[in-house]
């Protein structure tokens, strides 16, 4: 046995249940005793979460060089009320190019199982089917690679190692005209233009929105400029016009902005690197030059193009003039905080329009509609947090939204509103403050355009634009409020030790070069649930008092770690900077637990307990 086989602890893996079943197996149902003498990686995502999307991209590599004794599973563990459907779990993992099995669990058994805290977790399991590491949060495959080639050798050696094909089964493909379109813009010419997310193109629709123009791109996941044919995108998004006539074009999963030439159908590229924005990673400068993460939507306000930048919970900006890219709003601490641009917290920003003094932004995963003055102060019009969402019309500190993705400037200085989650079209007047509901039944909207007195609708999930006359009447639904699903906490009142797991990953050591190699920033809502230990401290323990006076509510835990390569025969060792954000629902009751731990890299010892 390796030396780093007696470091590991042995704790057998919980069973994989979950009352959806699974996805991409052929209608196979699996156990862990069938994935016997492979390893594993689970991976429990939700598709809300912009981190999880990472995620998934990160995994491809690491599936394809492994794919003979690698099976990854993804667990699908739902946010939101909407998540928690089987038919929007599967539309999901198509939309995504999800290439392994899923376990769709609605009711969380598994998550529960594996005390798992946090979305996204990635969980490895040995081919003797105990679990040998936990990662919270995104950027760990690095580390994960190093176990699976420390596995697959000590697991040949002892003869425990199964290769051959694994339990992946591809879907049979739909022949729709769109798949899974994002967003759209409406030409000159009366024409639309898409953005066919999942088929990785641009396609212009006639004026009646069915019948294809062209399309733009080869079609296949890429990056890669040229003309129509030979131009590859990512998981394109958001559009806009450039004051040349032309097209941005945010190409998410790129992490780069495009540059479309309607005339010509050639394709370049404005902004990004390719690679993915990481802590410590340039945040302003020549566009081709900095990093992105996921940007989703843009819009052109004040003369510059705005950039929602879902993956770091933020707003840049694109400056066409001199070519050059910056931060805009933002902290990159995920939440909703109003205040100075410099001060404002997001949460995954997914939508964006422009009006001569505000621009409109759908912050997805706090359900909420928000505002950026001239000024640049944040302020929101619909939405209270991360954990509240619903449907609820009314005035607008009352009204509920569900991940709502795309937002449209109307003519009266209203908005609509592609409430996503809903199935909904909604609309939020300023004049009055009021939200009303304008259209049901409406599958995933993502985003809407104005065509002369009609709105058309990306219904995203029923693989079409969906046009409707503006009503002069919203439309009456039962008002309906949730918060997210995820079991409470229970804890004890008053004393609480809070434990961020953290121990760097075989080979690197903590980087300490420019100072603490850690950071840990608590808060909590509501605000007086905390009476001692909210704020930031390179320390990741500490002593939180819980008020005993609030009985239930959410601790927000946001935490970093830097590790590098610890061989001192490598004069540049790589380094890594691992982070996630929980929020954890509490419930104060006495004899409750006194500690909380939090996994963000390795293992707590206790966790899964099993076996």
């Amino acid at each position: 046995m390796t030396d780093s086989a007696r470091r590991r602890a042995r704790v057998r893996a919980p069973e994989l249940i979950g009352k959806g079943g699974w996805l991409n197996t052929g209608d196979r149902q699996y156990t862990l005793a069938d994935l016997r003498g492979r390893i594993v990686v689970l991976d429990f995502w939700t598709f809300c979460c912009i981190n999880c999307l990472h995620v998934l991209d990160e995994l491809r590599e690491l599936e394809d060089k492994h794919r003979d004794t690698l099976a990854v599973i993804g667990v699908h563990s739902p946010k939101f009320v909407h998540e928690a459907d089987h038919r929007a779990v599967a539309d999901a993992v198509e939309r995504y190019g999800v290439a392994h099995p899923v376990l769709d669990d609605p009711e969380l058994a598994t998550w529960q199982q594996y005390a798992v805290r946090a979305w996204p977790t990635l969980v490895v399991i040995d081919p003797e089917g105990y679990v040998v590491a936990q990662h919270a949060g995104e950027g760990h495959v690095h580390a994960i690679e190093r176990l699976v080639a420390e596995l697959e050798a000590e697991h040949e050696a002892k003869g425990t190692l199964r290769r051959g094909d694994g339990p992946y089964v591809p879907p049979e493909p739909e022949p729709t005209t769109l798949r899974f379109p994002g967003k759209a813009l409406l030409l000159p010419s009366g024409n639309v233009l898409v953005s066919d997310t999942t088929r990785h193109q641009l396609v212009e629709l006639a004026e009646d929105t069915e019948t294809v123009v062209r399309r733009l791109g080869s079609g296949a996941r890429g990056f890669a400029d040229g003309g129509p044919e030979e131009a590859s995108f990512n998981e394109p998004q958001g559009l806009a016009f450039l004051d040349d006539g032309s097209v941005v074009v945010a190409d998410t999963v790129n992490h780069a902005l495009r540059r479309l030439d309607l005339a010509t159908g050639e394709v370049t590229t404005l902004a990004g690197t390719g690679k993915q924005w990481r802590r410590g990673s340039a945040t302003s400068g020549p566009a081709r030059e900095v990093d992105l993460s996921s940007p989703w939507d843009v819009a052109v306000f004040g003369g510059t193009v705005w950039i929602a930048m879902a993956g770091v919970h933020q707003l840049w900006t694109y400056d066409p003039a001199t070519r050059t890219v910056a931060v805009a709003a933002g902290t990159a601490d995920e939440g909703l905080v109003d205040g100075p641009a410099a001060q404002a917290w997001f949460a995954q920003p997914s939508g964006l329009a422009a009006t001569a003094d505000r621009l409109w932004l759908a912050d997805s995963e706090s359900s909420a509609l928000r505002w950026v003055d001239l000024d640049g102060r944040v302020h929101t019009a619909v939405g209270t947090g991360l954990f509240d969402f619903g449907h609820r019309d009314g005035a607008a500190d009352q009204a509920l939204l569900q991940h709502p993705l795309g937002v449209t400037a109307l003519p009266d200085g209203s908005v609509a509103v592609a409430d996503t989650y809903n199935h909904a079209l909604r609309r939020y007047d300023p004049a009055t403050g009021e939200v009303t509901t304008l259209a049901t039944d409406l599958r995933e909207p993502s985003d809407a355009v104005l065509a002369g007195a009609d709105i058309v609708v990306v219904e995203s999930a029923r693989h079409r634009l969906t046009r409707l006359r503006l009503p002069e009447e919203a439309v009456r639904v039962e008002p309906a409020a949730h918060r997210t699903r995820r079991a409470a906490t229970e804890v004890n009142p008053g004393g609480l030790r809070l434990d961020v797991v953290f121990r760097a990953p075989a080979g690197q050591k903590p980087d300490t070069r420019y100072g603490p190699s850690t950071r840990l920033l608590v808060s909590a809502t509501p605000p007086e649930l905390l009476l001692k230990g909210e704020g930031a401290d390179p320390d990741l323990s500490r002593e939180l008092e819980l008020n005993p006076a609030v009985t239930e509510g959410v601790l927000h835990v946001s935490a970093r770690a830097a590790s590098c390569d610890d061989d001192p025969a490598t004069a540049y060792p790589a380094c890594h900077v691992h982070q996630q954000d929980w929020g954890i629902p509490l419930r104060l009751v006495p004899g409750g637990a006194a500690r909380l731990p939090l996994v963000l890299a390795g293992r707590e010892e206790a966790a899964p307990g099993r076996g």
